[in-house]
């Protein structure tokens, strides 16, 4: 394994800078534009990641601590904020992202410091069964790059039509 708390938080801290510099300022047509039905746009991917900060990975790593593999962590619904729930602007999905993450990463560090051996302590999760605290947390960061990389995609595939020949050498377009 190659997982390391500290790189791993790196990551996670800076996530919310990443995206408010990458998404602040751009048009609509940037921020909206999507790969089509079914599919997520920016400001969609911020809703969601609100959502995991809310209800996903702090919850979770809690339960693991209280609970151990006597409780099985409750579904997190990946689509909740499709809903119609989440209001605001990108600016301010943006900042509930980055004080949600601050305290989230806070809580985490004190998590691990209550608790002996915590990365190896176990919860169960609905689909997969047993897994880990490191686990978890290498998935929470896995996570960030995922949907960081989603965007990215989505906005190379906005222009993929216009690149003409180089798209044979643009393999964010593949």
């Amino acid at each position: 394994m190659s997982f390391t708390l500290n790189e791993g938080i790196e990551i996670l801290e800076r996530t919310p800078v990443t995206l408010e510099h990458f998404l602040t300022g751009l048009s609509k047509g940037w921020i909206e534009c999507n790969e089509g039905d079914g599919t997520w746009n920016a400001i969609q991917v911020v809703d969601h990641l609100n959502e995991g900060e809310k209800h996903n990975w702090i919850p979770r790593l809690k339960m693991i601590f209280q609970e151990g593999e006597h409780a099985v962590f409750p579904v997190f619904d990946r689509d909740s904020h499709l809903n119609g729930n989440a209001s605001g602007t990108l600016a301010e999905k943006l900042q509930e992202f980055a004080t949600l993450r601050s305290r989230n990463i806070n809580m985490l560090n004190e998590l691990l410091t209550q608790h002996e051996n915590a990365l190896d302590r176990t919860g169960v999760h609905p689909a997969f069964g047993t897994v880990t605290a490191r686990e978890l947390i290498s998935t929470w960061v896995v996570h960030d790059l995922t949907h960081l990389s989603q965007i990215v995609r989505v906005f190379s595939k906005r222009y993929a039509e216009d690149v003409g020949p180089w798209q044979e050498y643009l393999g964010v377009l593949k």
